[in-house]
């Protein structure tokens, strides 16, 4: 029998980074992407954001490549939006994501900075929030292609 234990935070935006994500429905929105995790045979760990995006940590199936989850999520997610009336601005998800390695020591610290997203972003921006993550885990990259 094989092991593993292979979490990521991922995180991505709405398209162009417009607020449309209404806090008042931000729990469907998590509970359906909890489904689609699910479904991919991964482990959620924590799913929150704002309103222009979200974070995620989950546990990644070896059978499922990060970007197979990626978009797995980003589609679902993003035709149960559109076709829910409770999202009516949503017009899809950003093109790019940002996935990052945590050890498990480092799991119930994470699922702390995700839970307080509203509370972190009264401070920070989205971009700067991205950027540091980036920083954090040494990822070199062009500020033209970071927000597309």
């Amino acid at each position: 029998m094989s092991y593993r234990q292979i979490l990521y935070h991922i995180v991505f935006g709405t398209k162009h980074r417009k607020p449309t994500i209404p806090d008042e429905h931000c729990t469907e929105l998590y509970r359906y992407i909890w489904g689609v995790v699910k479904n991919q045979n991964c482990r959620l760990y924590r799913v929150n954001g704002v309103a222009d995006h979200i974070h995620i940590l989950s546990d990644l199936h070896p059978s499922v490549s990060l970007a197979d989850f990626v978009k797995a999520i980003k589609v679902g997610s993003s035709l149960w939006m559109k076709a829910n009336g409770n999202f009516p601005a949503f017009e899809g998800w950003a093109v790019g994501y940002g996935a990052f390695t945590y050890s498990i020591k480092e799991r119930d610290r994470i699922i702390n900075y995700i839970k307080k997203q509203k509370e972190h972003h009264r401070k920070i921006t989205y971009e700067t929030e991205y950027k540091s993550l980036l920083d954090e885990h040494g990822v070199t990259y062009d500020e033209r292609h970071l927000f597309t």
